[in-house]
């Protein structure tokens, strides 16, 4: 089985659009949630959201190619623009080399709306515009990522709810470990505008902390009261181990587990033995000898009460009596849904590659199960080579990832 490793990294969020903006902002616990009166006036219960720069694609995608690009694709192409850069991989070695992609997306609601709405107006399928099919397909991002970097090997959409990008991961790691690719883009990318959870605010799934943006999200703390909804891209580029090192790439960590299961019981509702399952099949999936190698979990917590709840009981079913440190980088960045898997991987590299843990802003009080994890509530100093990320999804999707430094 051949070693999978991570030589390129991108993000564009709400904590900022290069690594070392977001890396400042990990550090700082600044928070990306603010309150959008666009959204009041639109008629949501919940007006809180996160900010997200709208990338300005001019200066290098042509017009004609922007046309099938719905929102989250401008932002996975900036991410992956700079992971590629990081990971040394220029056109020219693209170009003779079977890169492959796998992303993950779930949804394309406004360019979807748009193009109906037109339809419906003009009663004229031609006023959907010629880019509209490709903007409204959940492929979308891959599809777009792979010819606008000439991208030859596997193309393909992990499509998993919250679990998407965490997905892709495992998905491109389970390739390359068997031979069958050596080089594969990945990540996620969720759209932030408004249209793409409006019925996630008709459920009653967001925070209406409304006085306190900064404050509305708070994974694991006994009086959240809901998720905020946010946004962006993040990208990694996963590759064996042997070529990495024959290319001189940069080798920043390591693969070294991915865990999945499905709960197999309500559609939204979480269970606490799928996820628990799915950490348990990670760690034996990983070979690690001692749990204790895993220095920190980056926990899917979205401020939920129920989410919450059952992952501190599956977290505390698999470490047992190590008191492993556990944050929801969630607390900052809101949930970013289909996005989320790939983030949180970077954000936990981050602190990884510089000796610290982003702390858990907002955690005040635990509940009765939070109270059993070893939640940081402040950033602090602290060496670890090894993490676990969580993203759990509706529809009873799990995945974990276990990363190792190198």
């Amino acid at each position: 089985m051949k070693r999978v490793v991570i030589t390129g990294m991108g993000i564009w969020s709400c904590l900022g659009t290069t690594l070392d903006e977001v890396r400042d902002a990990l550090y700082n616990g600044k928070s990306g949630v603010i309150f959008s009166q666009e959204r009041k006036d639109a008629g949501f219960r919940s007006a809180l959201c996160t900010d997200v720069k709208k990338p300005d694609l001019k200066p290098y995608v042509k017009r004609n190619l922007r046309q099938f690009m719905p929102e989250e694709a401008q932002y996975a192409y900036m991410a992956t623009r700079q992971a590629l850069e990081m990971a040394k991989m220029d056109q020219e070695f693209i170009d003779s080399h079977e890169v492959g992609i796998i992303y993950g997306n779930d949804s394309v609601a406004e360019a979807t709306m748009v193009a109906l709405d037109k339809f419906r107006e003009f009663k004229d399928t031609e006023m959907c515009g010629s880019g509209a099919i490709f903007q409204s397909m959940n492929s979308t991002i891959s599809m777009n990522l792979a010819c606008l970097f000439h991208l030859k090997g596997i193309n393909l959409t992990a499509s998993s709810a919250c679990s998407s990008s965490s997905q892709a991961i495992g998905l491109a790691a389970l390739l390359i470990r068997n031979g069958l690719q050596d080089y594969v883009v990945c990540g996620g990318a969720e759209e932030n505008n408004m249209y793409g959870i409006a019925s996630f605010d008709g459920i009653q799934a967001f925070s209406t902390r409304e006085d306190a943006p900064t404050k509305a999200s708070r994974p694991f703390d006994r009086d959240r009261d809901g998720l905020v909804p946010g946004g962006g891209a993040a990208t990694v580029i996963v590759e064996d181990y042997e070529h990495a090192v024959k290319r001189g790439a940069p080798i920043i960590a390591e693969v070294l587990g991915w865990g999945f299961s499905g709960n197999g019981d309500h559609i939204s509702t979480p269970t606490v033995e799928g996820p628990a399952r799915s950490l348990k099949h990670c760690i034996e999936n990983s070979g690690i000898k001692d749990i204790r190698e895993i220095g920190y979990v980056n926990a899917h917590a979205t401020s939920t009460h129920v989410g919450d709840s059952r992952e501190a009981l599956a977290i505390a079913q698999n470490f047992g009596d190590y008191r492993v440190p556990v944050t929801s980088t969630k607390s900052q960045t809101g949930h970013e849904m289909w996005m989320a898997g790939a983030s949180e991987v970077i954000y936990s590299t981050l602190m990884m590659k510089n000796d610290f843990i982003a702390g858990n802003i907002n955690f005040e009080n635990p509940d009765e199960e939070s109270a059993k994890l070893n939640i940081i509530p402040e950033t602090q100093q602290a060496h670890f080579d090894m993490f676990l990320s969580n993203s759990f999804g509706f529809g009873g999707t799990n995945s974990t990832l276990i990363i190792k430094n190198i």
